[in-house]
């Protein structure tokens, strides 16, 4: 009996690192200032329940090239979650099918730009713009997800 227990016990601490790192805190990089990636970085932390540290970030195109986001698909913030590289103003929904598929070849997802209507960028009154959402990594770009009409 006390080698069952100990087999139970081994593997609870065994997924310890696992969930610890499911938890662990966002961090967004912004342009300096930039209002919208508040309003971005509010829903994320609402949706994952996880903090988000926001760290102006002048030189944000260094990043951007470490974690490979392709220079056509910038944008004004870019978020590292559990190793993937977020870009822009990409829907939570894509963000966590994205974490939980983990696809083959992407480093993350972007979406170039600011579209109105994306996360952060609505606007009472406004129609909200269609845009794609871009899977990037070594497997090259490819559309991830289409938002709008």
């Amino acid at each position: 009996m006390k080698t069952g227990v100990r087999g139970v016990v081994a593997a609870l601490l065994m997924t310890i690192p696992a969930v610890a790192s499911a938890a662990a805190d966002i961090t967004m990089h912004r342009d300096p200032g930039c209002g919208c990636c508040e309003r971005w970085a509010a829903q994320v932390r609402q949706q994952f329940g996880r903090k988000v540290q926001i760290v102006d970030d002048a030189n944000r195109a260094a990043l951007q090239r470490r974690v490979g986001v392709p220079a056509a698909l910038a944008s004004c913030h870019t978020a590292i979650i559990d190793g993937m590289a977020f870009e822009g103003h990409v829907p939570i929904a894509d963000m966590k099918r994205a974490l939980a598929q983990h696809p083959k070849g992407v480093r993350g997802l972007a979406v170039a730009g600011m579209p109105m209507g994306s996360p952060g960028m609505e606007v009472a009154g406004m129609k909200p713009h269609a845009y794609d959402v871009i899977a990037f990594g070594p497997s090259g770009q490819r559309v991830y997800a289409h938002h709008g009409s």
